[in-house]
């Protein structure tokens, strides 16, 4: 009878162990938009365009309002974001753009891609027993051997480059841009039948129906609300006092939220919710040219204004994250590497060479520390750092520029001019990082980084729209 009761307790404490082991991997959901305006959503303050699904996100976790992306244009932001670290530490810091390139490049065309050897989150989660998925749009190299299945993905539903029509492409399309055809895994390309952020939300929700029963991770990289600028008829009629871009950009938008709505809603149908991680943000800040808003902050995709490189930013963990909660220091994308390496169950402290840190100890109280005490850009001859509550910007036409970010986060009061010995300090610090990193493999030609100085000034001015 001591025996049989002495099995039972060992039993008992094995199973007790695999319910806490189970518990600890998270599943892991990851709505990342693209192009998007820092102020183009409800939650961000916009009255014109409606999010009720993402309102609720906001409301059911946490928002973040100093988040940044790694990079002002949307490719080498990808590259930080999926390695946890400064994508220039690898050689990408421009975007991968066929036909736009210098001559001068070490890579050109479709060999434009994140070197081999740096490793993805899905490189590092498939260890832990995830099942991992990318969604929409992928622009980290055309070439086959850059393909998400060779960087940890076990699904892809997508495309390989930067941007495409939100319809089916046309024969003459698809050849102009083999890259951008609708890849479903590898190399079988079928167009979708229906809105691609609607279809994306499908594929989305039939790999978590397949995965419900052990932890997966979905990256669901919409290309909405990127150009062209297309929306669906259904959509353009409930937008109301809007017209041109903006009535356009406002129903894609309204498509956006519907397809995070209906994957967030897959999770609470299956009973998920509660051991799911979900985040939203976006890959860089809005553009200009699409119309898109990104009061209060001055600047716009491609500079390094905050406007170019604050977005958007929710995440959510049931009984972890206080709801309607809100967190106020600088974090960055290179941050949800080791969050969700820790949240499916591993030790992210583990890993070399990465830039990010677990927010979840922040964000929770645990550690009362600033995630980041020190923040880096870098594009070609323009340099910034964010140290503390102090910004400063290198430019190569003009002189550096200082702000203090908590006071002046529209970057109107240059502080350069009163604070030199501040500007020394952080071109020290500038400085002795740019020395740690790689040249870069590819480059944009010269006139780009002419039209970004140009943007940025014309872009000065917060415009609520």
């Amino acid at each position: 009878m001591k025996k049989n009761k002495h099995i039972f307790i060992i039993a008992l404490m094995m199973i007790c162990s695999s319910v806490i082991f189970a518990q600890k991997k998270k599943n892991i959901v990851f709505l990342f938009a693209d192009d998007a305006g820092y102020h183009d959503f409800g939650f961000q303050g916009s009255k014109t365009f409606k999010t009720p699904n993402l309102d609720k996100l906001a409301k059911d976790g946490m928002v973040f309002k100093q988040a940044y992306t790694t990079a002002a244009v949307c490719g080498p932001s990808r590259a930080g974001l999926l390695t946890g670290r400064y994508q220039q530490r690898f050689g990408i810091e421009e975007n991968n753009v066929p036909g736009y390139m210098s001559h001068s490049s070490k890579l050109m065309g479709d060999e434009m891609g994140m070197p081999l050897d740096e490793k993805t989150i899905a490189d590092y989660l498939k260890p832990l027993g995830y099942t991992s998925q990318i969604l929409g749009k992928w622009h980290l190299g055309n070439a086959d051997k850059y393909h998400p299945l060779h960087r940890g993905f076990d699904e892809f539903y997508g495309f390989r480059g930067g941007a495409r029509s939100f319809w089916p492409l046309t024969q003459a399309e698809a050849a102009d841009r083999p890259e951008n055809r609708l890849e479903i895994g590898y190399e079988k390309y079928q167009e979708a039948d229906k809105y691609l952020s609607d279809a994306i939300a499908d594929e989305a929700c039939n790999f978590i129906e397949r995965n419900k029963n052990k932890p997966f991770f979905t990256y669901v990289s919409f290309n909405a609300v990127h150009t062209p600028l297309q929306a669906t008829k259904e959509d353009l009629a409930k937008v109301k006092g809007l017209t041109g871009k903006r009535k356009i950009l406002a129903a894609m938008t309204i498509a956006l939220d519907r397809a995070c709505g209906q994957i967030l809603d897959k999770l609470k149908e299956l009973g998920l919710e509660e051991n799911t991680l979900v985040v939203f943000s976006n890959d860089n800040g809005g553009p200009d040219g699409s119309k898109t808003c990104n009061y209060p902050l001055s600047g716009c995709k491609s500079n390094n204004l905050e406007g170019g490189i604050r977005v958007p930013f929710i995440m959510k963990l049931p009984n972890v994250i206080k709801p309607g909660s809100t967190f106020n220091k600088p974090v960055s994308m290179l941050d949800m590497l080791p969050t969700f390496v820790n949240a499916a169950g591993g030790n992210a402290s583990k890993i070399k060479n990465i830039d990010g840190v677990d927010l979840i100890p922040y964000v929770t109280g645990k550690n009362k520390a600033t995630p980041h005490e020190k923040l880096f850009w870098k594009k070609e001859n323009r340099g910034i750092i964010r140290m503390g509550d102090w910004k400063m910007l290198r430019f190569p036409d003009r002189p550096a520029e200082l702000y203090n970010i908590e006071k002046d986060q529209e970057e109107n009061n240059n502080l350069a001019y009163k604070h030199p010995e501040k500007v020394k300090e952080m071109f020290t610090h500038l400085w002795k990082w740019e020395c740690e990193l790689e040249r870069p493999l590819w480059m944009l030609k010269r006139v780009y980084e002419e039209n970004a100085m140009k943007r940025m000034d014309d872009k000065r001015t917060p415009i609520l729209d």
